[in-house]
């Protein structure tokens, strides 16, 4: 039986990259210490200007003329804008006081700068008095994981912990709501709006799939196109000519995905209807039209019932609040997709979907929700799911054999040295090259926690609840 992995590993090959492991693994822990310690520094360069202008007069502390002389001075030693260094000192102060277990183990080596940048940023909203507690919880959560993968679940635990309801301060945060234009120079703006976060993914999934059609209609036309010249002589007609001239302007369209989200957004937005649409035929809407978003929302029963405001969760994105969760399950017509998870163990009772979907994939869109080889959140519905022992080989199509892969990682797995075995449970051990395995297990889709003797813990569900299982059939 021959195999499909092209990368041929020899244990000279595996010395190198051991040296190489090493020798990352060691930098990795003097550039964490030199990024700590350089933000201790900055930090007390804010508390010395908070002391110089507390020294000075009125005027010159409302103009923060200490702090900008202080960071003028900073700034020549780093090389930088005074202006940039002025606002990593008040980042400096803000982490090193409000976060200083981030700052330790930072400086021990035990996390890197994006993990950093997640805990304050998960924990912004947080009133102080709350941050200590979410701190603790953060930095054990992020244990093993890579800042990409732990940020979604840190923006929920702090939503769990913050002491008004996420429902109370969407009210206040809708009333931001507003569009943009941000010049950037070279006749180019950045167009910005701020939405709820639900309608921003959607609007981003809508423009992402049209995108991808776009390139597979440009694809079949080069096909075509070439497949035409081969066919049309010098008697050919008009209309042939005509219409390979047109395969051939479709086939040479050259945008990438940036420029095709981007020109779809625009066309959309000044003429409804999607005039880069390569499938127009006339001057009604094309196939891109009918394209809707589909977007994943895990909602903890109760909150579904309304009997509770826990927050929902927008798959890979962030925390909704639940009053837009219980609109989308009961009225919209939308293809979203629910989970609807235990208030106490977050354990999946029951798995729906607005579309005709097969009843393995939701359970798996469900159990995975984003790619699952280590570190990566690239959401589920852009993955393809994969056999972990290839039907080729005698695998099964099952749910202890399929898992979602994002498609540079389901070709790591089929061309490289590493290896994959599925664990009970949905449990993925992955084995580098070196030989470490890595446990990837499936995430957890969120616990809500209730005071001890909750009614809501040991009152019987009402009739019309789902029923309490995890089967995926």
């Amino acid at each position: 039986m021959h195999s499909k992995r092209l990368v041929v590993f020899t244990d000279g090959d595996a010395a190198i990259l051991a040296d190489v492991v090493a020798e990352v693994q060691k930098t990795q822990a003097v550039i964490a210490a030199a990024q700590a310690a350089q933000t201790r520094a900055l930090a007390r360069a804010g508390d010395l200007a908070r002391t110089q202008a507390v020294r000075s007069r009125r005027n010159v502390r409302d103009h923060d003329m200490a702090l900008r002389g202080i960071a003028a001075e900073v700034a020549g030693a780093m090389r930088l804008a005074d202006r940039s260094v002025q606002r990593q000192i008040g980042d400096a102060l803000n982490l090193v006081e409000e976060y200083p277990q981030t700052v330790d183990a930072w400086e021990a080596g035990e996390i890197t700068r994006g993990h950093v940048r997640a805990i304050v940023e998960a924990g912004a909203p947080l009133p102080p008095e709350a941050r200590a507690g979410f701190e603790h919880e953060a930095l054990r959560r992020c244990e093993g994981q890579t800042p990409g993968r732990v940020q979604g679940e840190l923006r929920l635990l702090a939503e769990r912990l913050h002491p008004r309801t996420l429902a109370e301060r969407h009210v206040e945060a809708c009333e931001t709501r507003s569009v943009r234009v941000i010049p950037v120079g070279d006749g180019m703006s950045d167009l910005c709006a701020t939405v709820p976060s639900l309608l921003a993914d959607a609007i981003y999934d809508r423009l992402t799939q049209q995108a991808r059609s776009i390139t597979d209609v440009r694809a079949q036309a080069a096909a075509d196109a070439r497949a035409a010249a081969g066919e049309i002589g010098d008697d050919a007609a008009d209309s042939d000519t005509d219409a390979m001239s047109r395969l051939e302007v479709i086939a040479s369209d050259t945008r990438t995905m940036d420029h095709l989200r981007a020109d779809l957004l625009t066309d959309m937005l000044l003429t409804t209807q999607p005039g880069a649409d390569p499938t127009r035929t006339d001057d009604g809407p094309g196939a891109l039209g009918a394209i809707r978003a589909k977007v994943q929302v895990v909602v903890p029963v109760l909150t579904l019932l309304g009997r509770d405001d826990a927050a929902a969760d927008l798959v890979g994105h962030a925390p909704i609040d639940p009053a837009t969760a219980r609109e989308l399950a009961g009225s919209t017509r939308s293809p979203l997709e629910r989970i609807l998870t235990h208030p106490v163990t977050g354990a999946v009772l029951h798995v729906d979907t607005y579309q005709r979907t097969a009843a393995i994939d939701r359970y798996l869109r469900a159990r995975d929700q984003h790619c699952r080889f280590p570190g990566c959140r690239l959401p589920a519905i852009r993955c393809e799911v994969d056999h972990t022992i290839d039907a080729a080989l005698g695998g099964s199509t099952d749910v202890r054999n399929l898992a979602h892969l994002c498609q540079r990682h389901h070709s790591m797995k089929q061309f490289t040295a590493w290896r994959v075995k599925q664990l009970p449970g949905g449990v993925l051990q992955w084995t580098s090259p070196l030989g470490h395995h890595t446990l990837d297990h499936p995430p957890s889709l969120g616990v809500h926690f209730r005071p001890t003797g909750d009614p809501a813990e040991t009152e019987d569900p009402p009739p019309n609840a789902p029923p309490a299982t995890t089967a995926p059939f």
